[in-house]
């Protein structure tokens, strides 16, 4: 498999058409709510807990998003011609993802706690090719950099 050098438009065309609708799925779960809680009560201790442990992480995981696709949309327009690689790198890097909190998390359902998982991971996919781009693509694979070394030992 071809290791690649650099950003191209379908990489980041494909990208955003993921981020999108990851980005659907986190409003339609953070806009409707969770499940009922029982008892019924809404003042409860335990249903205010999980009101205000979607709230937060709803706050985060909707962040999260915004910046995927504030970073997408920046590196779409380099591919336009509408903004330059100094303008992108200046302006355009992706900023640091903020933990979720794992006692929020767990009063969570679980379907909404995987919905979060699959944002923090598209995150992290996102920074991985930030920082490569930063660099140039400059960093060598793991098993790339072990060749060499062994190569230095035994030449």
């Amino acid at each position: 498999m071809a290791r690649t050098t650099d950003l191209s438009r379908p990489i980041i065309e494909a990208l955003y058409t993921e981020a999108l609708v990851l980005a659907d799925e986190v409003r339609a779960v953070f806009s409707a709510g969770t499940r009922p809680v029982e008892p019924a009560d809404p003042l409860s201790g335990e249903g205010a807990m999980i009101r205000l442990a979607l709230s937060t992480e709803g706050l985060k995981t909707t962040t999260r998003m915004m910046h995927v696709l504030a970073w997408l949309l920046n590196q779409r327009a380099f591919f336009s011609g509408e903004l330059s690689a100094s303008q992108v790198r200046r302006h355009g890097t992706l900023p640091p993802d903020r933990d979720s909190d794992e006692q929020a998390l767990a009063r969570l359902e679980p379907e909404t706690r995987a919905l979060i998982e699959d944002t923090v991971l598209l995150h992290r996919r996102i920074a991985r090719l930030d920082e490569a781009w930063r660099q140039d693509f400059a960093v060598q694979s793991p098993a790339r950099a072990f060749q060499q070394r062994i190569g230095r030992e035994l030449g």
